[in-house]
């Protein structure tokens, strides 16, 4: 570590960050990623201006973000690229080997089946289910879909920390309950409906079609 830069100071790691701002937390991931790519380019240390430039936020907007987390740089030198991306890397839990299963082997769950990037960045995908006879017994990067009936049974002798649900609106709500019920900690959400889940299980919604709404809105106003 270098001498100039200090630990996290003071900052309990048992109190999940408490009270941080959402839209702070939703900032990290992008870090990362602009982090991960000067790493690849074996950047050694950037400004808080210059990273905040690629963040196309202001640069004392960038220091009180990363403050909340601990203390990561030093005045006049910057940061270390390399030290930096680890410690975002511990606080998102990217250090860590995550589990997830994956319900609703379409086009959609497909393609995030075969999505690489989540396994190199600690995200495994253990197991896929489905209802539909076409699919169940199929193979989709490596793992073979199972029939949905079978899921508790699955997360009961493996368990996993994270459900993600690929299946139309109508039987979402019904797989969430199940996947609660059978022990797991998050929910990352494809299907167009909000769920109801217990406050002590966290949850993603991932609207696409939102999305693009809101690209669409954004090139009319420009135009």
């Amino acid at each position: 570590m270098h001498p100039e830069i200090g630990r996290k100071s003071g900052k309990d790691k048992n109190d999940k960050y408490k009270g941080i701002p959402l839209t702070v937390i939703k900032r990290l991931p992008r870090y990362q990623r602009f982090l991960s790519e000067l790493a690849a380019k074996e950047v050694e240390r950037i400004s808080s201006r210059e990273l905040a430039a690629k963040m196309k936020i202001t640069a004392s907007q960038l220091r009180q973000d990363l403050s909340l987390f601990g203390s990561f740089g030093q005045q006049g030198y910057g940061y270390r690229v390399n030290y930096l991306l680890d410690e975002i890397n511990q606080i998102l839990g990217l250090s860590n080997r995550t589990t997830m299963v994956l319900i609703g082997a379409g086009h959609l769950g497909r393609a995030i089946a075969n999505y690489d990037n989540f396994s190199k960045r600690g995200f495994i995908i253990e197991a896929l289910f489905d209802n539909d006879p076409q699919v169940i017994g199929s193979t989709i990067n490596n793992l073979i879909v199972k029939d949905i009936k079978d899921l508790g049974k699955h997360l009961k002798e493996a368990p996993a920390e994270i459900g993600v649900i690929c299946t139309p609106a109508g039987v979402a709500q019904e797989i969430a309950d199940l996947l609660v019920q059978f022990g797991i900690k998050g929910i990352w959400n494809f299907a167009p409906v909000s769920l109801k889940i217990p406050e002590q299980v966290h949850v993603e919604h991932v609207h696409i079609g939102e999305s693009l709404m809101i690209l669409s809105f954004q090139i009319q106003q420009q135009e």
